[in-house]
């Protein structure tokens, strides 16, 4: 196929086949093509749906984003994962209304230097909401492409993801530029799968090299593989007297940057010396269920402690809050925190 032949195939399959009713293809405008991208970032679109509505219900417009508050922010991403993802969907909005007015600049990198956008990412919401010719390289067109010129290697490898971008740029048509890129993450999501690629509908298959190989599941080619490793925490629950959960908030970087959490301790000792410090008064720590959450590179091994104080000492300090269970605050908290708080309000 010619690269004509190739996005004329491409926009062929997007008229009959393409998705053309996804939340954020309604009333398009940057902003909310790019909230779309931010939050399709590691989540598939079944999951993403229920949360972009709920973000657009809460935060309908740039401007609305840039003046919440960070919290409000976190809580309508709790669940979503990857949270500077929202640190920095924050950020940015704010670097729009402050520095462009509130309108996405239309130049690919003045886009890339927004905190938390990408070359591909720019891509997309120039080409989507833009009309602009812009190429993308998400993991779905990566394998499309992968697949199609037989790329070996990982596309995490940069001369990998170098070669891929070349192609991307040299496939990416002058005219209907937004069906393209569309039709692209469309196919990759809906025909070039993963593991079950049908290859029998796809509008590409003539040209297809891992496809005339026998091989398409062999493109691209996964990361090479490590072992995870496995670290462990204690995870105080302390409960005062009127069933509240004491929380802390995490510095803006690092793990859970930003959410609120239960202290995550060593040892017992630290926890003697945390309320110590608290000065609260508490009967023996009960341990409860264990529970394991799995990052992109490791393992952490939770083990809760229902830890009730006599005493709360009144209001929490700055960074600290007390946590009704039954009325809860719109705060921002990691999806294991609030697994271990639903577990909690049904114990207490």
């Amino acid at each position: 196929m010619s690269q004509d032949s190739f996005a004329d195939a491409v926009l062929r399959w997007y008229d009959l086949h393409g998705r053309k009713d996804l939340p954020w293809q309604r009333d398009m405008t940057p902003y909310r093509v790019w909230v779309s991208e931010i939050m399709l970032q590691q989540t598939q679109v079944a999951t993403v749906i229920h949360y972009y509505e709920r973000f657009m219900a809460a935060l309908p417009d740039v401007q609305a984003l840039a003046a919440a508050p960070a919290d409000e922010v976190l809580h309508l991403w709790t669940g979503l994962g990857y949270y500077s993802r929202a640190r920095n969907l924050h950020k940015a909005a704010q670097r729009v209304v402050d520095e462009y007015g509130g309108d996405f600049p239309r130049d690919l990198q003045l886009l890339i230097d927004l905190p938390g956008i990408g070359p591909s990412t720019a891509g997309a919401i120039a080409s989507l909401s833009m009309g602009l010719r812009a190429p993308i390289l998400d993991g779905n067109v990566k394998r499309v492409l992968a697949r199609y010129h037989a790329v070996q290697g990982w596309p995490g490898e940069k001369v990998v993801h170098d070669r891929l971008w070349a192609i991307a740029e040299r496939h990416t048509p002058h005219v209907r530029v937004n069906h393209y890129t569309q039709a692209m993450m469309d196919m990759g999501a809906t025909l070039c799968t993963r593991s079950k690629p049908t290859c029998l509908v796809c509008p590409l298959q003539a040209g297809c090299e891992a496809r005339m190989l026998g091989a398409p599941t062999a493109y691209p080619e996964s990361r090479p593989r490590k072992s995870i490793p496995v670290r462990q925490c204690l995870m105080p629950l302390v409960v005062n007297p009127q069933g509240d959960v004491w929380l802390q908030r995490r510095p803006d970087s690092g793990l859970w940057g930003g959410l609120w959490c239960p202290p995550q301790l060593d040892d017992h000792a630290q926890l003697d010396a945390l309320l110590a410090r608290q000065g609260w008064q508490a009967d023996e720590p009960q341990a409860l269920e264990p529970l394991r959450h799995t990052f992109s590179h490791f393992h952490l091994d939770i083990q809760p402690l229902l830890v009730r104080v006599t005493a709360d000492h009144g209001v929490a300090e700055s960074g600290q809050v007390w946590y009704n269970l039954r009325q809860p605050t719109r705060l921002g908290l990691a999806a294991p925190v609030k697994k271990l708080l639903q577990r909690t309000e049904l114990i207490i």
